[in-house]
């Protein structure tokens, strides 16, 4: 009976039109062109890496796309297993006709090549859109980004402040905000206009959303002006700063732009955990990783401090999902968002899933975002998504508290889509 159920509620929830709150998508070639650019994901060339295939042979220069996956291929039966695999195979199923069970070095080329004739199709972007019913993508845009030449409303502008956090010590990045806003930052009083500039830029585009990726180790804290205009002087003239000088100027730009996100009642993205270049021997983008040394009670003075800011917040590890819990079941303006890079197996989800749906309110949850690079992942990763979730809501609610299937349902569309329109503040086209 549980299984039917489960079915049943995953059928209702695969009919719903999807808005994907976190991506990474080019909105310019947002849709893949060659199978390269599906298997050149991060996800496969680090586990075949991990499975004994040479960086060389992943990352040669100038190496032809089909030359690539055809090496990939090869490491694939090693990695069958993986939920990673079982996306792929469901893609090509879907968008490219694939009847297979496994990709195999007898038929990838066939594949390859059917796969290349249906991607060229002028309207290819909109086809994989629609099958996947994605009505909105938002994307993750540099602070110099234009935003010129595509659809805002239904590639949602999201301003990304990494650079201008941790990075401003960098000649090239403060050049870049110079040329962004046209002020040319000397001071405190400078930066401050110049980051406001960038703020009415992005939400004169229609921005949704400011995000950050955040290091373990990074605390914010307020910065009183005069420290602050003392260490951005040094910083434009060049000179070294101490390490307690760069974490003041890291707090300054995050509580500056914090402000801005209060002003213009944009939500704050906190991905926060990770650790860059711990394997410097990895793959592009394969290098990353977390620690269980990271936690919330960094974020005590900026969460008390910023009561009409929404902050939808993202952890790496499961371990780090009870305390996100805690923190979204006490705080008004801390909301529980998707289940980010090494939580994103069915697993962790599950888990993370049934213990927000059980101590969060309903109204303070955002399921899932894909975090893609190309469009036709949506499809696989959402749908794995809403198998977890009609998973939990036959087994936890119906069969566990007597809901209604009806009840249950609606609880699912709240957290998949509902969410995602009242905290995000965007509608239906």
């Amino acid at each position: 009976m549980t299984i039917t159920l489960e079915k049943t509620l995953f059928d209702e929830l695969e009919q719903i039109v999807l808005i994907d709150p976190h991506t990474h998508i080019n909105p310019h070639a947002a849709a893949s062109t060659t199978l390269a650019d599906i298997m050149g994901y991060h996800y496969y060339t680090e586990l075949a890496h991990s499975a004994g295939l040479e960086k060389a042979k992943i990352e040669e220069e100038r190496l032809d796309p089909k030359t690539k996956v055809g090496r990939l291929v090869e490491k694939l039966c090693d990695l069958d297993n993986t939920i990673q695999v079982n996306w792929l195979i469901e893609m090509c199923r879907e968008f490219f006709g694939f009847t297979d069970d496994r990709i195999t070095t007898d038929n990838w080329e066939a594949l390859y090549d059917s796969a290349s004739q249906k991607m060229s199709e002028e309207n290819w972007s909109q086809q994989v859109l629609d099958k996947s019913k994605l009505e909105k993508v938002f994307l993750t845009n540099d602070f110099d980004d234009k935003l010129e030449g595509f659809d805002t409303n239904v590639y949602v502008p999201c301003l990304r402040t990494d650079d201008l956090v941790f990075h401003f010590l960098k000649k090239s990045v403060r050049n870049r905000l110079n040329a962004a806003s046209g002020i040319d930052v000397g001071d405190a009083t400078t930066f401050r206009e110049a980051i406001g500039k960038l703020f009415a830029h992005f939400v004169g585009k229609g921005a949704k959303a400011c995000a950050i990726s955040i290091p373990p180790h990074f605390s914010p804290t307020k910065v009183d002006a005069g420290s602050a205009a003392a260490v951005i002087k040094r910083t434009v003239k060049g000179q070294r700063l101490t390490t307690v000088e760069q974490e003041m100027l890291s707090s300054f730009v995050f509580w500056t732009i914090t402000e801005y996100c209060s002003e213009h009642s944009l939500p704050f993205d906190l991905m926060i955990g990770v650790n860059r270049r711990v394997y410097e021997g990895g793959v592009y983008q394969g290098q990353d990783l977390f620690d269980k040394r990271v936690s919330l009670i960094q974020y005590k003075q900026l969460l008390n401090a910023f009561p009409n800011v929404t902050f939808p917040i993202s952890v790496l590890g499961s371990t780090s999902n009870q305390e996100l819990v805690s923190y979204s079941w006490i705080f008004p303006n801390v909301v529980t968002n998707g289940h980010w890079w090494y939580s994103n197996i069915p697993t962790y989800i599950e888990t993370d899933t049934r213990s927000r749906l059980e101590a969060v309110p309903r109204t303070k949850q955002i399921g899932y975002y894909s975090d893609m690079y190309k469009l036709e992942f949506a499809l696989p990763k959402f749908r794995m998504y809403r198998r977890v979730l009609a998973k939990v809501l036959a087994t936890d609610f119906v069969t566990g508290r007597n809901w209604t299937e009806e009840q249950a349902l609606a609880l699912g569309k709240q957290i998949l889509r509902g969410n995602v329109e009242t905290i995000f503040k965007v509608s239906s086209q």
